[in-house]
Formats: C-alpha cells, structure tokens, sequence
C-alpha cells in the first residue's frame, strides 16, 4: 500500500487476504468430511500475519550507505497451509472434525466482516477529512 494509509490499514488489508485462505482451507475440509483418507488442512494464520507486518521488526533490512541499492519491500503474505495434527483419525482415514471446522468457519466469518467494517471507518475519516478541507 502507499504512504497513504497507515499501518493498521495496511494490517486490516493483510488480515482479509490471509482469512479468506483460511476461509477456502476451511472450506475445502468441510466439503471433503465424507472423503475416505482426506486429511484436514490447517493455516499457520498468525505467524504469516506477523511476517507480513514484521511485528517483531526481524524482516527488516536497510542499507549503510546511500549508494547501495535499495532493500526491504512488503514481505509476501503466504500463509503456511499444512496437515492439521490435532484431529483424530476415523475409520475410514479421514480427519476432518465437522463440528470444529462450522466452528472455524464461523469465527473467521466474523473476524472478516469486523476487519471489513474497520476499513470502511477508515475510509470514511479519510472521505470526511478530504471533504471538510474544501
């Protein structure tokens, strides 16, 4: 993103890219539930935001002197999509727990719609503010 917006903005944005993987891994198990020898996916959804914001300030890289070339950039927003480890395996090979996975599905819905609505506040202070200025 530009100067422009901040960065929670920029952190709401990444935090809607990343639910919506974790919205179609979820997906994909609950339309699997029935398939024998289907493992559930899981995404490494906090790790790859912190990556994506360099919370921790590791990603980080600068130059010493002003004649080398310039470094950093955004660092890409690639979750980790892995076998879930904690689900028991049925008869029939498959991992996928329905009940856990509504669930997930339902609590990412929400924290989707709110990372939405935050934005469009956002984006309504910055229309009122460039509104007032005329």
């Amino acid at each position: 993103m530009s100067n422009l917006f901040d960065k929670t903005t920029d952190a709401l944005a990444t935090s809607i890219q990343l639910r919506q993987v974790r919205h179609n891994v979820t997906s994909a198990n609950i339309a699997n539930a029935e398939t024998p020898g289907y493992h559930a996916k899981k995404v490494d959804f906090e790790d790859a935001l912190a990556r994506a914001l360099d919370l921790d300030g590791k990603g980080a890289l600068s130059t010493s002197h002003e004649g080398h070339f310039a470094v950093g950039g955004k660092p890409s927003v690639e979750p980790g999509i892995y076998e879930n480890p904690d689900v028991a395996i049925s008869n029939d090979g498959n991992t996928v727990d329905l009940e856990k996975e509504m669930s997930s599905l339902a609590e990412n819905s929400i924290l989707y719609k709110t990372a939405l609505q935050l934005i469009n506040k956002k984006m309504a202070a910055l229309k009122y503010a460039i509104s007032e200025t005329r």
